[in-house]
């Protein structure tokens, strides 16, 4: 007897939720994983798993224990580490592995953008005394908050407890998707000099970008990581075409 496919979704973008939402229902199987609980707009349209896998050997006996046939990556694209280490695995095992992958975020007329490789290396431009919102993450926090002389906003999306004992930082938390009002409201009524976050692409985070350019705000992007190397797709479209492909 041949075994049902079973395709593994690594989720978290905007992307994996689209995603999800187009594989409901198929007829073979489709395992979701997040690896932290809950999602920022709602459970997903598949059957979902949270959490890390347990490491490389976690990972490998799950994808055996589940007999998981392909997997798609749908990772946000600075999860470098998740996406590469999955990527090797499933090479090993002969698994097909898709990573899908939105463009970068290109500038528009007006926009006051500078690219840098690090949130070390953005330090170095900021301001003296400025008010700075960041959206890179809490494991980019250290890296500002050296820099005594300025103020910073840390965007804080999930519900787990912050430090908030550090006196030049401040959390602003919230689940997006936020509009560009929204965005242009925060920005504004904390009195923001400077804008750092992530090339991250897609459309529902470059709000954050317009709101920037209509306040006439300069932005910082910490560039993406450089590709895995695996094999990619830039839409949901290609990559369900991909799944088609390979698991019926």
């Amino acid at each position: 007897m041949v075994d049902t496919p079973h395709l593994l979704l690594l989720a978290g973008s905007a992307e994996g939720r689209a995603l999800a939402t187009g594989l409901a229902g198929r007829d073979f199987r489709v395992t979701a994983s997040l690896a932290v609980p809950g999602h920022w707009s709602g459970p997903l349209a598949v059957p979902t798993r949270t959490g890390g896998f347990g490491g490389e050997e976690g990972f490998v006996a799950f994808l055996r224990r589940e007999k998981v046939t392909a997997v798609l990556d749908a990772t946000h694209p600075f999860a470098t580490h998740m996406s590469l280490r999955s990527w090797n695995i499933c090479q090993a095992q002969d698994i097909p592995f898709l990573q899908i992958l939105r463009p970068c975020w290109t500038p528009r007329t007006q926009d006051q953008w500078r690219e840098v490789g690090s949130a070390r290396d953005a330090t170095a431009l900021i301001p003296p005394g400025a008010r700075v919102f960041v959206t890179t993450g809490r494991e980019t926090l250290p890296d500002f908050v050296q820099n005594q002389d300025c103020r910073f906003f840390f965007r804080h999306l999930v519900d787990d407890p912050v430090d908030c004992d550090i006196k030049n930082v401040s959390y602003v938390t919230g689940k997006g998707p936020f509009s560009v009002d929204e965005e242009i409201a925060t920005l504004r009524g904390l009195q923001i000099d400077l804008l750092i976050c992530k090339n991250a692409g897609g459309e529902l985070s470059r709000t954050k970008l317009d709101a920037a350019r209509a306040l006439d705000i300069p932005v910082i992007l910490l560039r993406r990581p450089p590709p895995i190397g695996a094999p990619v797709v830039q839409t949901v479209e290609n990559a369900l075409e991909w799944v088609d492909r390979t698991c019926l």
